[in-house]
């Protein structure tokens, strides 16, 4: 019997003569000037034009026969012998891991492909663009969740990929959490740190919240639906139009529900968004978009003390405010929170140093903060002048001090915050994250925001009512609650939209 080597370079001799000269000529996969060029010492020798037919056996022997042979004989490892020959003039159809392509010609979908590649198109692009530097860590969450991996564009509806997004609700982050969501969910939002912020913890928040919808409403995009327009909306929605909605299975519920003047008109939109980036990001080129990807969210932790500067974080990490903050974009105040040690995220590659560089730091340049005592006389303006800092800043860390009137004097004796001019330069400009705005709406509706133990029975306990009552409201069909959900507790009019 002849050798495998010697029988793996006749069938490779084999499947080459099956393919003419002049057409490997033109193969793109065969030309060293393109972008997708196999390297010339894996490729397989090819039989000069005019040779003997059996200097490799009968040329008559099909592609398949000599493809299912090699695979006998070697099984898959012949994909790593012997790469394939591509033929880069029919690309390969994308693939989703949602459904996108049984509503890519629905009215809503077709005309937000049309608006994201036409008069939107740059704006998308470089939304596309920011989102690659978290893809990666997007889609491994997601998987991790039981969740498919293409709900990562949810975030270029939501956010556009921006942690420093926030609404006219005052929904914050990437992921875009109301404040009381986002702390049901586990994340920290006060003052100083605000969670919804960060990439990592409030992708897996909404990796829970959604899954946590879909396992309710057994459909992705009702999920999707109830992820901007409150749960407790498409629950109602789909209760009240139960007989339209009896032969309905999974997604296509969505676009029923959708057809009904009940879901707000933004919530009707967002899942034909959804499914329009989805078609638009697989496919960049076909639409016109050249997409440069950017370096992934990659990071080192280390451990630093309360009420430590951003500014000495990035001395001893080698990096800048700028770059710190980038990787924190969740510490809102130039400097860690006081009280107790804080993880912070610097560079990668730079943590093994770090611990010494900043033991090396002088104890004055790791100081954020000092605390004064108002004089008589003294001015905010005045204040702030003397310590190097603005006006602004210093309000922005004593938002409850005293004036007199009518002089708008700081009143005698207060205990006031100054920060570093170093600090106080890094801080953002954000509201307190723990105020937020409501739209205007029925005030016969209760919303609770489902806390970490609890149970529909203990709710139910808590507001005088039974847990088939809210099982009812909520169109639940379980028991089942996760915290940071938002569900109806009353209701004794129509309810006004309830955002997560």
């Amino acid at each position: 019997m002849r050798s495998s080597s010697t029988l793996l370079r006749t069938l490779v001799l084999a499947g080459c003569l099956l393919r003419p000269a002049s057409t490997l000529a033109q193969d793109p996969a065969h030309s060293s000037q393109s972008a997708g060029a196999v390297d010339p010492s894996l490729r397989p020798t090819v039989i000069p034009a005019g040779a003997p037919k059996d200097a490799v056996g009968s040329s008559s022997l099909s592609r398949t026969e000599v493809s299912r042979r090699a695979v006998e004989v070697f099984g898959d490892s012949l994909i790593l012998l012997t790469p394939p020959v591509i033929d880069s003039s029919a690309a390969a159809e994308p693939t989703w891991d949602m459904d996108v392509r049984s509503y890519e010609t629905q009215e809503r979908v077709a005309h937000y492909v049309t608006m994201f590649t036409g008069r939107s198109k740059d704006r998308i692009a470089a939304q596309l663009e920011r989102g690659t530097r978290y893809e990666p860590m997007i889609r491994a969450k997601m998987k991790a969740g039981g969740l498919p991996e293409d709900m990562y564009y949810l975030a270029l509806i939501e956010s556009g990929f921006d942690n420093n997004a926030y609404s006219r609700a005052a929904a914050v982050g990437m992921w875009q959490f109301m404040t009381s969501t986002a702390r049901g969910m586990g994340m920290r939002v006060d003052w100083w740190v605000d969670e919804r912020r960060d990439p990592v913890k409030a992708t897996g928040a909404a990796v829970r919240f959604i899954k946590g919808m879909r396992d309710q409403f057994g459909s992705l995009y009702l999920a999707a639906a109830a992820y901007n327009g409150g749960p407790g909306r498409v629950a109602r929605g789909l209760a009240r139009y139960a007989d339209d909605l009896e032969n309905t299975k999974g997604d296509d519920a969505f676009f029923v529900l959708a057809e009904k003047d009940y879901l707000h008109n933004e919530t009707r939109e967002y899942v034909p968004q959804l499914i329009a980036a989805a078609l638009i990001a697989k496919e960049p080129k076909r639409y016109g978009m050249t997409l440069h990807p950017r370096e992934p969210f990659a990071y080192d932790s280390v451990k630093v003390p309360a009420s430590t500067p951003l500014v000495a974080i990035a001395k001893a990490a080698g990096s800048s405010i700028p770059e710190i903050r980038d990787l924190n974009p969740h510490l809102l105040r130039g400097m860690t929170p006081p009280r107790t040690s804080f993880l912070v995220r610097i560079p990668p590659g730079s943590g093994a140093s770090f611990d010494s560089l900043f033991d090396a730091i002088p104890k004055a340049a790791k100081v954020a903060t000092r605390v004064v005592e108002s004089k008589k006389g003294d001015s905010v303006d005045r204040l702030a002048e003397k310590n190097r800092i603005s006006s602004r800043s210093l309000l922005a860390f004593n938002p409850n001090l005293r004036r007199l009137k009518p002089s708008g004097r700081l009143v005698p004796g207060q205990s006031v915050l100054i920060p570093s001019p170093s600090v106080a330069s890094a801080a953002l400009d954000v509201p307190d994250p723990s105020i937020e705005k409501y739209s205007g709406g029925s005030k016969r509706l209760k919303v609770h925001t489902v806390k970490r133990g609890e149970t529909v029975r203990t709710i139910a306990r808590n507001y005088d009512t039974t847990p088939e009552r809210i099982m009812k409201l909520n169109g639940m069909r379980k028991a089942v609650i996760f915290p940071g959900q938002s569900i109806v507790v009353s209701s004794t009019g129509r309810s006004s939209r309830s955002r997560r």
